[in-house]
This record gives structure tokens, sequence and C-alpha cells, in this order.
């Protein structure tokens, strides 16, 4: 199922979400102190492309809520709405309802992405 869920996760909605997470790294690498944010943009921008099969486990220290707060003042509000969006749009019919679940993940992931680790 995962690559099966995968491919059509992709085909019916996974690029917008990773275009969108590709597109906030790339704003946050324009500055030199915005490179470690854009990188982990790019990680989860991989996860959005392809999420079925993977987990994410959230963990961190201060310096991670420091970052998350930052994020989410910058750039977590507007990521985590549109999954949220998407995933709201995607449960209406019964075929949609699990790649839905997998966008309140990444909405979940967009409002705390430091600290988090994908396995």
């Amino acid at each position: 199922m995962g690559c099966l869920g995968n491919v059509l996760w992709f085909i019916f909605g996974g690029a917008v979400s990773g275009f969108s997470w590709c597109l906030a790294g790339c704003l946050w690498c324009i500055t030199v102190v915005g490179i470690p944010i854009g990188i982990q943009c790019f990680k989860f921008a991989v996860l959005s492309f392809f999420p079925f099969g993977k987990e994410v486990h959230y963990g961190g220290g201060c310096g991670s809520l420091l970052l998350n707060i930052l994020w989410l003042a910058v750039s977590g509000l507007p990521l985590a709405l549109e999954h949220l969006t998407l995933g709201v749009l995607l449960c209406v019919t019964i075929v949609g309802i699990p790649f839905g679940l997998q966008q309140f993940k990444l909405a979940k992931l967009a409002l705390m992405p430091f600290g988090a680790e994908v396995f």
C-alpha cells in the first residue's frame, strides 16, 4: 500500500504540498542565517512528496522551541493552513480519507518542524 499510496498521493496533491515546502526552503536560504531552517524545509519537502509508510517523532530542547516560535511567526501558519485546508477537502470522500489524514500529519509538522525526526 505504501508505494501505491505514495504514487497516488504525488499525483493528487502531494506535488503541491512538496513544492510549498520547497518554496519556503528557498525563501529561508536567501539569507545566511536562514540556511539551517531552509535545509529542514527541504527535508520535510521529501516527506511531503511521499508520506506513506513514514512516521514523525517529536522531541527537542530549548533550541528547537526557539526555532519553532520563529518558524511559526514567519512560515509555519501559511503551510499549516494549506495542509489543513487540503486535508478537510480530501476527507469529504471516503476514498480521500487516508490522503486527508496525511495532510493533517503534515499540518502538525508545519507547526512544529524543529526537533521532529522522520522514521
